[in-house]
């Protein structure tokens, strides 16, 4: 989490610190309406200049993952961009909008210009400066239609299909925003580092929204496959689907995700990879339990035979630490990263010492019995709690349990208001927080 605040901070104060070496936030005489003319300029490049590097982080960089500790931690911090971004267009809206609503309820009076000297521009200026007006126009109607779906973006009960499918026209909106930008930012600026890096971050974020539209967003990394077995386990509400893909897939670490499509009109989904990785046999395992509408459906949907498209691998979630003690908390679904590294243990043994705990409130005795099997073969010790029965875990549990913790870096999957807990439990009792790592397996 310290790397993604690290990188909104740096992001900000970068694209912060470019404006000002080319305007200021001071002009003379300071005046409302000599202040609404720079910051309307310095919000704008603010605004458009987050929403690029969101719209970069959309693409799936995979060579970003190990700087922001993965997928999963980009996604958050192209929210935390997205949400930046709204806040910061909204200002600017209403200062370029507002003050004309001001103006003409009669609450400010527009100062008389001076006559301005004449100017020869280029070609460029010059038609750039003939397009403000379609730009304005554009640039406002393409910023409501961004709020609309940015705010749908953060409320959870929208249904996450209808959420792929909005999201995805954001960078419709973007595209015209780009136009915005390009027409209304000061001439002067392009000839300057900020101008530059504007450039820069427009051309990434058109390529992206581009992407986007025309549904390429990972393609390169898409493999083929076919649905093998369907084992369903109605006590816990859990689907575990074994996929035979294709030739392409290039392996992946246990802990690692992937995005699959089952449904074209529903899009790709995030699943954690439930088993370890043979090229001799190229079959990977998910395990799926019906928390929404999809995964609600897949047990009536989801047939063996079926095509379905994988693309990944992601995430850092990859258990490479210096420490020769691990806990592991696998709550509910949140098991499924610890039931892949399992088997790649069982597989390659070491002589690490590892703890596993596993909390759910719903309990299947076959499913328990797989996951004390894949335990007792890897060599590691687990714990197994079910809440009517044993009560909830905390950290004052796990301590109890493992007198070593002191010496063991703790990697918890699960609900995300559960680990926030747990993590806030471990720092308050003295472990360092780079060893608390935790999956923040939300995608929106």
């Amino acid at each position: 989490m310290k790397r993604i605040q690290i990188s909104l901070v740096v992001i900000w104060l970068v694209l912060t610190a470019l404006w000002l070496a080319a305007d200021t936030l001071l002009p003379e005489p300071f005046t409302y309406f000599s202040f609404r003319s720079v910051f309307v300029q310095y919000s704008g490049v603010l605004g458009i200049g987050l929403m690029s590097v969101a719209m970069w982080l959309a693409m799936r960089p995979i060579w970003l993952e190990p700087h922001l500790d993965g997928l999963d931690k980009m996604y958050r911090l192209h929210k935390w961009l997205g949400i930046s971004a709204l806040v910061v267009s909204v200002l600017h809206w209403w200062w370029a909008k507002g003050t004309k609503w001001m103006v003409g309820w009669g609450w400010l009076e527009r100062p008389v210009r001076a006559p301005r000297p004449e100017e020869t521009l280029g070609a460029v200026e010059g038609w750039l400066r003939s397009q403000r007006g379609l730009a304005e126009s554009i640039g406002e109607w393409a910023f409501y239609a961004a709020v609309v779906m940015i705010v749908l973006a953060l409320v959870k009960r929208f249904p996450y299909h209808l959420f792929v499918k909005t999201h995805k026209w954001l960078a419709l909106a973007y595209l015209a925003l780009v136009w915005h930008a390009v027409v209304l930012t000061t001439f002067d600026y392009w000839t300057q580092p900020v101008g530059w890096a504007l450039g820069v971050l427009l051309s990434g974020g058109t390529v992206a929204a581009v992407l986007a539209l025309t549904g390429r967003i990972g393609a390169r990394r898409q493999v083929q496959g076919t649905i093998e077995s369907i084992t369903d386990y109605p006590a816990l509400r859990v689907l575990e689907t074994t996929v035979e893909l294709d030739a392409g897939w290039p392996g992946h670490a246990a802990g690692q995700f992937a995005f699959v499509t089952s449904d074209q009109t529903e899009g790709a989904h995030p699943y954690t990879i439930a088993s370890a990785w043979n090229p001799a046999d190229r079959r990977l395992t998910f395990i799926t339990k019906a928390l929404g509408d999809h995964t609600s459906r897949l047990r009536e949907r989801l047939k063996t035979g079926m095509r379905v498209t994988v693309e990944g691998p992601y995430g850092r979630f990859d258990f490479e630490d210096a420490q020769p003690h691990q806990i592991w908390v696998g709550a509910g679904i949140g098991i499924t990263p610890f039931i892949a590294r399992l088997k790649h243990r069982a597989a390659h043994p070491n002589t690490r010492t590892i703890d596993l705990f596993h909390t759910t409130a719903d309990y299947d005795q076959a499913a328990i019995d797989r996951l004390t099997a894949d335990a007792a073969a890897a060599g590691v010790r687990l714990h197994v709690l079910v809440d009517d029965r044993d009560g909830r875990l905390n950290g004052e549990r796990i301590r109890a349990a493992v007198p070593q913790w002191r010496s063991a870096s703790l990697w918890f999957c699960g609900p995300a208001g559960f680990g926030q807990a747990l993590s806030a439990d471990f720092r308050a009792n003295g472990l360092p927080p780079e060893r608390f790592h935790q999956e923040l397996f939300q995608m929106r």
